[in-house]
């Protein structure tokens, strides 16, 4: 365990864990702390805690100071300053015919460097668009290209729910959402409906899908034979919020009744196998081993012989052209030597040729 802060630089924005130095921050207060970008004044979100070492990414950076009024003056003055900032870079855009889209300026706490986040299709080239933005400000320009998701999260907005996007407000990181979440939560697969305003799927989508995973894994599926206290029958319908399902009886033509799911057996459930009988002293269980294969088939063909030997006798064939050796071309496997033309036939294909 660790004494830590949470310390947030930008509202809705990542909570990162400074060491307080022994300082006693309260929540809400402002810090100076030294990041990799530099000396940044952000606001402490919680207080004084114990946080686990596993939480912590090491090595912690320390808190610098207390932020004074001259530094809550100067952080004011850089948002002002952002704000100029991006209607001369989104000017600078238009003049270079560039295809993106500003979404922020942020300038570091000391003034030593300005980040201009945009959005594009694809690849875009703004060498000229830097060269021409450092020469107006007289610091170090940086370009970031995001996501739709950043986006949205950077700039807010109302959610089809009627409140506050959940990126901009408190969520952190981004999590993976899937298509397979909105179907095992038996939400409609219009993308119209289960996307956001960024055009991805709903962040909201992972906040349950935990707890339908553990449901789906006690609740019978459409089509599963079951148990009832009335007989057999197969689910046709299921609510795994509720637990109650709707069983076809086999031996009734009535409509399909009601049960919860914990007043049914489902019968496609398997029994677990027993554990395999423990293998005794003198080994009467055990197989028997296979035989062990002759590494080299030269040697099972010669007798047991090693294999050098075999080798050996191959050298001495190349060296002296004897058959086997690979310089004497005409003894290879499958090379049929062309007889002279002076040399008799034999007498089987004389009496075939008619000679």
């Amino acid at each position: 365990m660790a004494e830590v802060i949470s310390v947030r630089f930008k509202e809705g924005g990542r909570v990162y864990y400074f060491d307080p130095a022994g300082k006693q921050v309260p929540r809400g207060g402002r810090v100076v702390v030294e990041t990799a970008r530099g000396a940044e004044c952000g606001e402490c979100v919680r207080e004084n805690w114990d946080a686990p070492e596993s939480q912590i990414v090491q090595p912690l950076k320390k808190v610098v100071r207390l932020a004074t009024d001259a530094d809550i003056r100067r952080a004011e003055e850089n948002r002002r300053r952002e704000k100029e900032a991006f209607g001369i870079c989104e000017k600078k855009i238009l003049e270079h015919k560039l295809e993106m889209k500003l979404v922020d300026v942020e300038y570091t706490f000391d003034n030593s460097k300005i980040l201009f986040y945009f959005t594009a299709d694809g690849r875009v080239d703004f060498r000229s668009l830097v060269k021409d933005l450092a020469s107006v400000f007289r610091t170090r320009i940086e370009l970031r290209q995001i996501g739709v998701r950043d986006e949205a999260k950077m700039l807010g907005g109302m959610g089809i729910c009627g409140q506050p996007f959940c990126c901009s407000r408190f969520l952190d990181d981004f999590q993976p959402v899937s298509i397979k979440m909105a179907k095992e939560q038996g939400l409609s697969l219009n993308p119209v409906k289960i996307s956001g305003t960024c055009g991805r799927l709903m962040c909201c989508l992972k906040y349950e899908q935990d707890a339908y995973e553990y449901l789906s894994s006690l609740t019978p599926r459409p089509g599963t034979p079951v148990m009832t206290e009335d007989g057999r029958g197969v689910v046709t319908d299921a609510n795994l919020i509720t637990g109650k399902l709707k069983v076809q009886l086999n031996d009734s033509d009535a409509p399909p009744r009601e049960y919860h799911r914990d007043n049914v057996k489902n019968l496609r459930e398997r029994p677990r196998p027993a554990a395999a009988p423990k293998e005794d002293a003198a080994g009467e269980n055990e197989q028997a081993a296979p035989a062990e294969k002759p590494r080299s088939g030269k040697a099972g063909r010669s007798g047991g012989k090693p294999a050098g030997d075999d080798k050996r006798r191959q050298n001495d064939g190349r060296r002296t052209g004897r058959p086997g050796s690979r310089k004497g071309g005409d003894n290879r496997p499958g090379f049929r030597k062309n007889p002279p033309q002076n040399a008799p036939k034999s007498p089987e294909k004389a009496e075939k040729t008619g000679d």
